[in-house]
């Protein structure tokens, strides 16, 4: 089940991770991958920073709201920023990695975006029903 508590904490972890990623790629990674390979890596660092933020907020109004459509925003947006961010930062750095070209994760980023914009959706919904 997912709860007020639940979201709050994995926001906080989205948003931890991705300074520390954000950090590794301006300074372990740098001079080691491609302009167009450091974009996607930056790309995914940023989606995952906005989607934190997003999930913070989504927490916060958890409590008043308790909406099956926020709630469904909530996993939409926590599955959807694993996908898109995950697989980027994977596809960016797989040059570096030492098992292969991960090309089977071209398809994920995708299913990662819809995911993301699915619980927009639902968080426009969600935001619909309230009372006034």
């Amino acid at each position: 089940m997912i709860t007020q508590k639940f979201i709050l904490v994995l926001s906080g972890i989205y948003g931890m991770v991705a300074v520390i990623l954000g950090a590794f790629g301006a300074h372990g990674l740098k001079g080691k991958l491609d302009p167009s390979s450091s974009d996607a890596f930056e790309t995914a660092v940023r989606y995952q920073f906005y989607h934190a933020l997003a999930l913070m907020m989504i927490g916060l109004l958890y409590s008043q709201l308790q909406s099956g459509a926020l709630r469904s925003s909530a996993v939409c947006i926590m599955l959807g920023t694993i996908l898109f961010s995950g697989s980027l930062y994977f596809l960016s750095i797989r040059t570096i990695l030492p098992f292969g070209e991960l090309r089977f994760l071209g398809p994920v980023t995708p299913l990662g975006g819809l995911l993301l914009i699915i619980g927009w959706l639902l968080f426009i919904v969600a935001a619909a029903r309230t009372r006034g």
